[in-house]
């Protein structure tokens, strides 16, 4: 059976480009990491600079990627490009989260999404945890592993929200919060999300190649 090295040949190039795009996605998450930090000290960022350039260097990243395979005559092009998508779709969905925030900063006072940021790192990590294991080779004993800790994550984060909507449904808040609220739960959920895709994509490249 070929193994992804193999496959990809002894041009690193595409390992490169696969874990700048992860690393990305895990810069994303940092920076709304700050920007929750921010907002609970009470400064209020004036923009969301950094999250749109992690957005659009990913952005780029996908696109030079998916040119350097359209010159190569290899067959996991769907595997790679799939990836490179999941892997692109984490800061953009985390910008809108930033993008939220900006617009009713002021709902958030007194609330805190540590937990939730906490779970998001830890699959970000996970994920660009695993995108650089692909250079080396991973098995898939190795990439199992590694994504069940990515399912456990995400398990976490599902009872969180669940636990977070019951408050907010049962809890005594306007109505206005109530919607700003909602919405940032499943934006943060759809990241998570995200994370998982990628993780199983991985998982799939691993048990095809290994």
């Amino acid at each position: 059976m070929l193994s992804i090295q193999k496959i990809l040949g002894h041009d690193e190039k595409f390992y490169d480009l696969l874990e700048a795009s992860a690393q990305q996605a895990d810069s994303s998450v940092h920076h709304l990491v700050a920007l929750l930090e921010k907002l609970q000290q009470n400064e209020t960022p004036e923009n969301l600079e950094e999250f749109a350039h992690s957005r659009r260097e990913d952005k780029r990243i996908t696109q030079e990627l998916t040119q350097q395979l359209s010159k190569t005559f290899i067959t996991p092009l769907e595997d790679i490009q799939e990836l490179a998508a999941a892997l692109y779709k984490i800061p953009k969905t985390v910008e809108k989260i930033g993008e939220r925030i900006l617009i009713c900063p002021e709902d958030l006072r007194g609330h805190s999404f540590q937990k939730q940021v906490e779970l998001l790192d830890q699959a970000a990590e996970t994920v660009l945890a695993m995108v650089k294991q692909l250079r080396k080779g991973i098995d898939a004993r190795t990439a199992r592993e590694m994504n069940a800790k990515l399912q456990a994550i995400e398990g976490d984060a599902d009872q969180l929200e669940l636990d977070r909507l019951r408050d907010l449904f049962q809890g005594d808040y306007d109505p206005k919060r109530i919607i700003f609220l909602h919405d940032l739960y499943g934006l943060l959920e759809k990241v998570i999300d995200r994370c998982r895709d990628a993780g199983n994509i991985i998982l799939q490249v691993a048990l095809k190649y290994s």
